[in-house]
């Protein structure tokens, strides 16, 4: 399993909200395949969150590098291999 976290540069939004419905169509895709989880925005909006699992590290490295963010070269994904050992959350083996 591994945590996403997405990092953006400072001023960057305004292009990211252009690209939103290309980056929630390529989210929605790995949602439906069972690859994300979870997705959620950091508070204050500096960056997002994606809880997924289902593969190993190179192939999340490829599923990452297709993101549409990717392409303003002021977004990068921080990737960490997690295992969990306790959940609440239907789905998740522990």
């Amino acid at each position: 399993m591994f945590l996403l976290l997405l990092h953006y540069d400072d001023g960057v939004l305004g292009e990211l909200d252009a690209l939103i419905p290309e980056h929630y169509e390529y989210v929605d895709r790995h949602m439906k395949a069972g690859t994300f989880l979870l997705t959620a925005r950091r508070d204050p909006r500096v960056g997002g969150v994606i809880l997924a699992d289902g593969t190993d590290r190179e192939r999340i490295e490829e599923i990452t590098a297709g993101d549409p963010f990717l392409r303003t070269g002021r977004v990068r994904y921080e990737i960490i291999a997690i295992e969990p050992t306790r959940s609440a959350l239907a789905g998740i083996t522990v």
